[in-house]
């Protein structure tokens, strides 16, 4: 089993996949510890690299860890997820997306380069090199019915006008649905799907545009949807919780308001409130989130 993957945790964030070679180089460097937890599939749970037999004796081979696929329970199982990306990259394709728009016909591939970006720079817990798998074809019905939708707005007739507000939303439902569903680990497909109905999220999205009116409330609001959305996700053993409160939400949303007013900060404003709601998305048992 020489040719295992493993991953290992370092600075409270998984890396990996290395090879075992690569793996007992870390540890003869002094990067990997005896106390440094690691993983490979077939393991039940993650472990201290010291507890694993015959990792940290050198060259000996390994002892078959026994089944059970990634853990589920315990150890390093659970946890936050977090991102984080460089300034520079932030900025360039931000302005790539902002002229794809202005030119309208190059949005589609400008926003599916974006996403994938955006996902590769997420880290989930046992779920290394985190992708997105969409393709720009998969956006040409969005793509296009927005457009139909933005003409048929500028129409006079009430009715119609209403009619393609509420086929927005829907545009908008399939759309979180497409993006979940596209989300892969190390090559494999995740298997994740989002289950909200549309009414669920119409009504979530209503409550947000109406809560405005209460100068501060809508913090709260969006934080509920939030959590909702995220308790929707399924296809895991494991479930995903959004738990900051409405107040953080509140605080940070308006600093990062004000400095991106200045237009400079803004890319430093953007990946601060994007690390802390990375790091209130946690992967937590499926019978703790029934019980939430």
């Amino acid at each position: 089993m020489a040719d295992r993957s493993w991953f290992f945790a370092s600075q409270g964030q998984q890396q990996g996949p290395v090879s075992e070679a690569q793996l007992r180089d870390l540890i003869a460097t002094g990067r990997v510890t005896p106390e440094t937890l690691v993983w490979t599939e077939g393991m039940a749970n993650w472990q201290k690299a010291g507890d694993v037999p015959g990792l940290l004796a050198g060259g000996g081979p390994l002892a078959m860890p026994q089944p059970g696929g990634l853990p589920v329970s315990g150890g390093y199982g659970g946890g936050s997820l977090s991102i984080d990306f460089g300034i520079w990259d932030f900025i360039w394709r931000g302005l790539v997306l902002f002229v794809s728009l202005l030119f309208v016909i190059p949005v589609p591939w400008a926003l599916l380069m974006y996403c994938r970006w955006i996902v590769s720079c997420v880290r989930i817990p046992q779920r290394p090199n985190l992708a997105f798998t969409g393709r720009a074809v998969d956006l040409m019905w969005f793509y296009a019915l927005v457009v139909l939708f933005v003409a048929a707005s500028w129409t006079q007739n009430q009715v119609l006008n209403l009619a393609v507000t509420i086929s927005e939303f829907v545009l908008y439902w399939l759309l979180i649905k497409w993006f979940v569903a596209n989300l892969s680990s190390d090559g494999q497909p995740l298997g994740l799907r989002f289950s909200g109905s549309f009414w669920g999220f119409l009504g979530w999205s209503l409550l947000a545009v109406l809560s405005v009116i209460t100068i501060i409330g809508w913090a709260w609001v969006y934080v509920a949807q939030l959590r909702w959305m995220c308790r929707h996700i399924e296809g895991t053993r494991r479930g995903v919780a959004f738990n900051g409160t409405g107040l953080e939400f509140l605080w940070r949303a308006i600093v990062t308001a004000l400095l991106s007013v200045f237009i400079i900060p803004l890319p430093w404003a953007y990946r601060w409130f994007a690390r802390w709601l990375a790091s209130q998305t946690t992967l937590v048992d499926r019978g703790t989130l029934a019980n939430a």
